[in-house]
C-alpha cells in the first residue's frame, strides 16, 4: 500500500509539474505572440494628427532637430518634412528617378545641380542643412504655402504634389520641435538589444549641437525645460526603436516602451530630461 501510495504521489507531483510547465509556456507564447501582433508605428498629436513608420519618424526627427538646432521656426521643419516625404518618404535613398537619375538621399538633391556630392547629398545632416541653406532664401518663406515654399527650393517637375503632405509636416513638425507637449507616441515591440547612454548622447548631440548631459547607470540624464525638453524628449521618442531606448520623461511625464499607453504622470525632477535604454539582461 506504501508503495501504491507513494507512486500516486509521483504521478500527481509530475502532473502538476507539467501543468505549470504547459503554463509557462502559454503564457510565454503569448506574450511572444503579442509582440508580433504590434504594429509599430508614431503618432503626431498637436497641430492635426499624422502616422510614420518608425525608421521616418526618427529621420523626422533628424530634420527637425537640425531646424531647431538652427534656431529656425517649426515651419521650416513642416516645409521640410512635406518635401522629404514626397521626395523619398522621409526614407535615405540612394538612387534616383527616370527625371532625375543622380538624385540621392532625403530630399532628392541632385550632385549635378549643386547640392554636394553624392557622398554628401546621402549624409541626412548635409542634405538638411543643405534644404535649409537654400530655403531661409527664399524671401517671406514663413508666410508661403508649404507647396510653394517647397517648389522654390527643389524645382520638382510635379510642383503640386508637395500640398499632400501639409498636414503630416505640421504635426510632427510641432511636436518634434516641442511646441505640443507629449505630443509624439511610438507604439513598438520590446528591444531586441540592450541600449548605450553613450550612442544616444552623440546622436542627440549630432542632431541637435552640444548637449548637457550626465549618465546614471543605464539613463541619460540631459538639463532642459520647456520646449527644449519636449524637442529632447519627442527625439527619444522617434529614436526608441533603433537606439533600443524603454523610457522617456519629461516636464512631469513619461513615455514607457512596454506600457503602450502613452505619455503618463512621472516623478521626474524639474528641469531634466530622463532617456533611458534597455539594459542586457531585458
Amino acid at each position: 500500500m506504501a508503495r501504491k501510495g507513494s507512486l500516486r504521489r509521483r504521478i500527481v507531483l509530475l502532473l502538476t509539474l507539467a501543468m505549470v510547465a504547459g503554463g509557462v509556456y502559454t503564457a510565454v507564447a503569448f506574450v511572444q505572440r503579442s509582440e508580433v501582433l504590434i504594429t509599430e508605428r508614431c503618432t503626431a498629436d498637436g497641430a492635426g494628427s499624422a502616422e510614420l513608420a518608425t525608421d521616418q519618424a526618427a529621420n523626422a526627427g533628424l530634420i527637425t532637430a537640425v531646424a531647431v538646432r538652427r534656431g529656425l521656426p517649426a515651419r521650416a521643419a513642416s516645409i521640410a518634412l512635406a518635401t522629404a516625404m514626397q521626395e523619398s518618404k522621409i526614407r535615405n535613398i540612394g538612387h534616383g528617378d527616370q527625371a532625375g537619375p543622380d538624385s540621392r538621399g532625403l530630399f532628392q538633391q541632385r550632385p549635378s545641380q549643386g547640392w554636394g556630392t553624392s557622398d554628401q547629398v546621402m549624409d541626412p545632416y548635409h542634405a538638411t542643412n543643405a534644404f535649409y541653406d537654400a530655403l531661409v532664401k527664399v524671401p517671406g518663406y514663413e508666410g508661403l504655402d508649404i507647396t510653394v515654399a517647397a517648389q522654390r527650393v527643389q524645382r520638382s517637375a510635379y510642383p503640386d504634389a508637395y500640398a499632400q503632405h501639409e498636414a503630416m509636416g505640421r504635426a510632427f513638425a510641432s511636436a518634434l520641435a516641442g511646441h505640443t507637449p507629449a505630443g509624439l507616441d511610438c507604439s513598438l515591440r520590446a528591444p531586441d538589444t540592450a541600449g548605450d547612454p553613450a550612442a544616444v548622447e552623440e546622436r542627440l548631440s549630432a542632431a541637435f549641437g552640444g548637449v548637457s548631459a550626465t549618465t546614471e547607470g543605464s539613463t541619460l540624464v540631459l538639463d532642459a525645460e520647456g520646449e527644449r525638453a519636449w524637442a529632447l524628449a519627442h527625439w527619444a521618442v522617434a529614436n526608441a526603436k533603433g537606439l533600443s531606448i524603454t523610457e522617456v520623461q519629461a516636464e512631469g511625464l513619461g513615455w514607457t516602451r512596454a506600457d503602450r499607453n502613452g505619455w503618463q504622470p512621472a516623478g521626474v525632477p524639474a528641469g531634466q530630461v530622463r532617456i533611458t535604454v534597455a539594459g542586457s539582461d531585458e
